[in-house]
């Protein structure tokens, strides 16, 4: 069964849509929501300390080369990261 789910888009966006009307706009979006949570899945992969260390042996990176950070600074660049990830996963969805 499916549920219907509103979205809003610009006049701008919507008028350059119409030019296209062979295009079936409600399963591109749904491809492009599917497309999205899939990426956010493969991001929440969670690997143990010791699966992170094989991989990156494999590539070459010795436990030795690492930094160890206090909490509070992995906090931080965890944080960092995310925001830097979001960015990128929404202009790629925007260009789709």
């Amino acid at each position: 069964m499916s549920v219907n789910y509103t979205v809003r888009i610009p006049k701008e966006l919507a008028k350059k849509m119409r030019k296209y009307r062979e295009i079936n706009w409600s399963e591109v979006i749904r491809k492009s929501i599917e497309d999205y949570i899939r990426r956010l899945e493969e991001t929440k992969v969670i690997e143990t300390n010791e699966e992170i260390l094989e991989r990156l042996s494999e590539l070459g990176i010795s436990k030795e080369d690492l930094v160890e950070y206090d909490i509070e600074e992995e906090r931080r660049i965890y944080r960092e990261m995310v925001k830097k990830e979001w960015k990128r996963v929404k202009s790629t969805i925007q260009v789709q």
